[in-house]
């Protein structure tokens, strides 16, 4: 059981208050002095403003790093950061040094204990890493002594919503935000040219790890050849994508390129990329890192402070901006006991994730701890941490203790870098060790739960936090069938529940019906960094093999780990045999199934499903089931362990009841049960400590420095500047910055808007900007059509974020999207007002932009959950958006809206459309003072309409940072003309 117990803090957090500057907390009072001074539009010319606080002079350089040869091996000791204020740095007072034990030292750190404040005790370890942070940092200008005061004040200072500035020590991006990224960078290069200043002021400025793992498509599977053919049509389809990257690794400072086939991005951080504790110049300080993809939380199971930014964001960090964020709540969660035998860390994650839902963690830090720690590995902590955003938090953080140091070493760090690395957190407060007394620890709230009491289970068929027993899975399944249509619902009339679709497989006999499996997939970084999971679902195939079990030649399997170092220790154990036998093939190191990149499904099975309507289903081991997200003609997609992909492909359904039907019939003739196949625990870490070794992960990373052929013979052009093709339809100068001007806009009002679209609740950034295929009828596939793409080649909306022209087209175009203009009619479609016809929302947006009008949208709850997608916020800014009006948003998406001067507005409690009335029809009107001096975060604002109905809305620019990015028209605007005023 687990148990909720009451906060010593107030669970609430205040609202700022729109009535009295003087209400506002002494943080913001003083970071709003700090702030006016750069808000200010209309200084005589000779009149410089002061220097905002929000952007400091520029840290030096080092030299470029690109994936080749030893330049990556040597990445930890030579990459130039901007992490440490200097000089200038007002704790400079409290640089100790670390001695090492045989004589010398570690080198110097920042020490908490020398601050000698009995506070720090009580804070939880994920806040002491923001501390930490702050006090290197503090140099008084972009980090000042208020800032670090409020941190070590955390426990009456957190329910105030105070803003604090975060520096993290290096950024990580994916090839989905890592195009677009650099695409906006090279842009900002531009703009910088024009604006007559140096664009090479445009430069990360700490380090940026880019891995390449979100190409990959499993179209080729159940072959010995896959992985190969898999890569060559990655590069085939992402030759000018790839190339572009390649320049981009030698065009800017700081940035390591992990090229194609290396493996998933947050496995290689946590294997690979992950330092724990830098040294740089002999001063030591922990690992923290922003990414550009929601799950870049996995790494803070090693206890690495990480989480997920909009890619605005991370470029703005990347430059020297630090992070403005609200000062978190920390929810303390208690683990006991030990998992039984028979589950998983998946069933453990899915349980986790459903706790932590329902309790509310929105916005907070989650930090793990307690007797149960010692039983869970690494990989399994990092599997929870994975699914931070599925559960809602910003971290679920593990603080280091001993397991994190073997997993360190397992994992092929040297016994020299995990000597620092305990010798540096022990000295300074950050490191658990569960053999010692612990000081009692404040958490705003509390959570408990029993290990023992997880049970298998699987999460569907539509979100991660539905979770399903396992031993109540059938009976789950009739229930969403006869549903109305929703999260848990089809909609299917009873008399067609039990219809078979008899169809030629190939010239073979075969038959689907609602619940067959027709996706089984091993996959995403969640599960297949686990080495227990994996071998376990390899113990199942061998069981099922020697048993004589087969899968359905129909059924689409495929196998695609996160890093190299998986087939290493699968090919060791002697399971691959089995795997591959049983259909899962290795078919590449990436993403593929977890984000769409499921390949297209056979025309026999995609003609049966089509022609017959039938709800077919996928497992997969990922971190997202949202509908229309793995295939888009499949309807029911369940998370869950890669041992239970490969039990539910062999039973070919997902209607099954496991503990009393038999999954198939054996060679002999006889049933064969779920029991008959599934391992136990010790047969699991029999096999996992004979067969996973260190020098597995060594020479996996030493091999991915080299490259790979394909990869090393890509042409770049040697400039500083990029040379944009106008017909590339891969790659496109954005209009982002275009038209800037030296001074900002100033705050938009909204006159008049219509509303694009209106929506319900758990709007995801998947309906919002699709990843997957590209339909040749809709906006963006006649624009690729009308430039000589051929429907073969339209590759996915994700591989072409690098365009602008593309992804404006490809807003609101998911297929399963559900827009309440419509009548129910699922689509991406709109009622274009003035006129009533019925549209592609893109056509609907154009021709309001053309005829001089606004839009806005409205939406429910957890508007924009989901990736932490930039063009979720850049697209509906392209088409028009003016203002976005939900009755909650996901963190990220919020922030991203900000970012992109798209205003996020919430109803009031218990309000909504519907409950006033409004049908999406009327014009909205949001009028806010020109000046951004009188707007306060987080006030009221009035939302009026030409029927007569007014309302009102909380503002969510909740920070005065924000204001600011606002005020500019966007964060990196606000950026690119602070860099403009810097001097050389």
């Amino acid at each position: 059981m687990y148990r909720a117990a009451a906060s010593p803090l107030r669970l609430g957090l205040r609202r700022l208050s729109s009535s009295s500057s003087s209400s506002a907390s002494p943080a913001a009072s003083a970071t709003r002095r700090l702030l006016a001074p750069s808000c200010r539009r209309r200084l005589p010319a000779a009149a410089a403003p002061a220097p905002s606080r929000l952007f400091g002079s520029a840290a030096a350089t080092a030299g470029r790093e690109c994936c080749s040869g030893a330049a990556v091996a040597e990445r930890t000791a030579s990459r130039g950061l901007a992490t440490m204020a200097g000089g200038n740095n007002r704790f400079g007072h409290v640089l100790t040094s670390l001695p090492k034990p045989g004589g010398g030292e570690y080198g110097k750190y920042y020490s908490l204990p020398a601050l000698n404040d009995p506070r720090i005790d009580r804070l939880p370890y994920s806040i002491r890493y923001l501390l930490e942070s702050a006090i290197r940092n503090c140099d008084g200008f972009q980090i000042t002594e208020k800032d670090v005061e409020n941190i070590i004040d955390w426990e009456n200072t957190a329910p105030k919503l105070v803003e604090i500035p975060f520096k993290p020590a290096r950024v990580l991006l994916q090839d989905f935000t890592g195009v677009p990224a650099i695409v906006d960078l090279a842009s900002m290069r531009d703009a910088m040219a024009r604006l007559g200043n140096d664009p090479g002021k445009i430069d990360p400025l700490i380090p940026v790890d880019l891995v390449i793992d979100h190409s990959v498509q499993a179209d080729v599977v159940r072959s010995e050849n896959a992985l190969q053919a898999n890569m060559q049509l990655e590069f085939n389809r992402n030759k000018e994508r790839f190339a572009f990257l390649r320049w981009g690794s030698t065009a800017f400072n700081n940035m390591l390129i992990v090229p194609p086939g290396s493996g998933i991005v947050h496995q290689v951080n946590l294997e690979y990329l992950g330092r724990v504790v830098f040294n740089t110049d002999g001063i030591l300080y922990p690992d923290s890192v922003l990414g550009t993809d929601s799950h870049t939380t996995m790494i803070d199971g090693m206890g690495v402070a990480g989480w997920g930014v909009g890619g605005i964001e991370a470029e703005a960090t990347m430059l020297g901006q630090p992070m403005s964020m609200v000062l978190p709540s920390v929810v303390g969660f208690k683990l006991s006991g030990k998992l039984r035998d028979g589950v998983t860390a998946t069933d453990l994650v899915l349980t986790v994730t459903q706790i932590l839902r329902k309790h509310g963690v929105v916005g907070k830090f989650v930090e793990f701890y307690g007797e149960g720690m010692s039983e869970l590995a690494v990989a399994n902590r990092a599997t929870i941490a994975n699914m931070s955003p599925e559960y809602g938090a910003t971290m679920g953080f593990f603080p280091v203790d001993h397991v994190t140091l073997e997993y360190l070493k397992l994992t092929g760090r040297s016994d020299e870098k995990v000597e620092m690395v305990e010798a540096y957190l022990r000295a300074n407060k950050m490191f658990v060790d569960y053999n010692e007394t612990q000081t009692e620890r404040v958490y705003s709230s509390y959570l408990e739960l029993d290990l023992a009491d997880v049970e298998p289970c699987v999460s569907g068929p539509k979100r991660p936090h539905d979770r399903v027993a396992l031993k109540d899975m059938k009976a789950d399944w009739h229930s969403c069938l006869s549903h109305k249509v929703g999260f848990k619902g089809f909609g299917v009339p009873k008399e067609q529940q039990d219809k078979v679709v008899k169809f030629s497989f190939h010239g073979q006999p075969a038959e689907i019906r609602h619940g067959s499996v027709v996706i089984a997939a091993i996959t995403s970084c969640t599960n297949t960094s686990n080495p227990s999971v994996m071998l376990g679902a390899g113990l199942v195939a061998k069981k099922a093999c020697e048993l004589g079990l087969e899968v359905n030649p129909w059924i689409k399997t495929s196998l695609a780990p996160g890093s190299g170092a998986v087939t290493k220790y699968l090919q060791k154990s002697g399971l691959q045999i089995y795997l591959d036998q049983l259909g899962f093939n290795l078919v590449g190191y990436g993403c593929t199934t977890c984000i769409g990149n499921s390949g297209e499904l056979d025309e026999d099975v995609a003609k049966a499903i089509t022609d017959n309507d039938i709800i077919a289903a996928a497992v997969l081991s990922g971190n997202r089931n949202f509908e229309g997200r793995i295939h888009a003609l499949v309807r029911a997609n369940y998370l869950a362990s890669p041992p239970l992909v490969v039990a539910y492909a062999l039973a070919g359904t997902v209607d099954i009841d496991f503990e009393s039907e038999p999954i198939g019939k054996g060679k002999d003739g006889k049933d064969v049960y779920f029991k008959d196949i599934w391992p136990s625990n010790e047969e699991i870490a029999e096999v996992e400590q004979s067969s996973v070794l260190p020098d597995m992960f060594r020479s996996t990373y030493e091999a991915i420095t080299q490259g790979n052929p394909m990869w090393n013979q890509l042409s770049v052009p040697n400039a500083n500047r990029f040379p944009w093709d106008p017909n590339s339809t891969y790659i496109h100068e954005p209009p982002f910055f275009k038209d800037i001007t030296p001074t900002p806009p100033g705050p938009r009002s909204v006159e008049n808007a219509y509303c694009l679209l209106k929506f319900g609740d758990s709007i995801t950034t998947d309906h919002i900007s699709p990843a997957g295929s590209i339909p040749k009828d809709s906006p963006a596939g006649k624009y690729l059509l009308e430039r000589g793409v051929q429907p073969k080649d339209f590759n996915s909306y994700g591989s072409r974020r690098g365009n602008d022209e593309v992804m404006a087209r490809g807003t609101f175009a998911n297929i399963r999207i559900v827009n309440r203009l419509l009548n129910g009619e699922v689509g991406p479609k709109t009622i274009h007002i003035p006129t009533g016809e019925k549209l592609f929302v893109f056509d609907a947006a154009m021709r309001y932009k053309a005829d001089g009008h606004q839009t806005i949208v409205l939406a429910g709850e957890e508007y924009g959950s989901g990736s932490s997608r930039d063009w979720a916020a850049k697209g509906p800014m392209l088409q028009g958006v003016k203002a976005v009006i939900a009755k909650s948003f996901e963190r990220i998406h919020r922030s991203n809206l900000v970012g992109m001067g798209v205003l996020p507005l919430c109803f009031k409690p218990g309000e909504d459309a519907d409950s006033l009335g409004l049908t999406g029809h009327e014009r909205y009107t949001i009028r806010l003072p020109s000046d951004v001096r009188e707007i306060q975060p987080g006030q009221d604002v009035t939302v009026t309409t030409d029927t007569g109905k007014s309302f009102t809305c909380k503002l969510r620019i909740d920070t005065l940072v924000e204001l600011a990015y606002f005020d500019h028209g966007g964060i990196l605007h606000y950026v690119l003309r602070n860099l403009v005023k810097q001097q050389p």
